[in-house]
């Protein structure tokens, strides 16, 4: 089964948080009881996500943590590598030759076709969308046939994707 980590979740629901009240600045422990989560975790996830620069911080009585960007410029895969890191199915979907069998399995460039469609609509996902309380209509349409490895490290530059947003 593939699954974020619990983590990553919790990441989703302290900046949907954040998104709701964008022009305010939100201290750990105030999220922390609105999300009914522990301080510490919340306070961990905040900084990670200030490390990966999608929040900013500011120290004081008047301080806390804002979104860096509009909740729309902020996708789900970048709050999902802020905790995770990289997204890929597997070591070679990520990194070419991290796999002993890479040269000989005949498979990873069809993996690396399925990162880069997951991590597209990972993409087209906003923070915007994901802190509605409705749920949200994908935006993207995207046949497997349609994406290529031309930059598999590039995920956000690939025209031959279908984005319908």
């Amino acid at each position: 089964m593939l699954k974020l980590s619990k983590l990553t979740d919790y990441a989703a629901v302290v900046m949907a948080q954040i998104a709701r009240h964008p022009e305010q600045s939100h201290a750990a422990t105030e999220l922390a009881e609105k999300v009914k989560l522990p301080r510490p975790t919340v306070s961990k996830t905040l900084k990670m996500l200030a490390r990966a620069g999608l929040l900013t911080s500011q120290r004081g009585a008047q301080g806390g943590y804002q979104l860096a960007r509009s909740a729309s410029r902020i996708s789900a895969s970048d709050i999902i590598a802020a905790i995770e890191g990289p997204i890929a199915m597997t070591e070679c979907s990520h990194v070419d030759g991290e796999c002993d069998l890479f040269n000989s399995c005949g498979v990873a460039s069809n993996w690396q076709r399925v990162s880069l469609a997951v991590g597209a609509l990972l993409d087209s996902v906003t923070l915007a969308h994901l802190s509605q309380s409705n749920p949200i209509k994908l935006p993207v349409q995207l046949p497997i046939q349609s994406v290529t490895l031309a930059d598999a490290g590039d995920v956000e530059h690939h025209p031959e994707v279908e984005k319908d947003y």
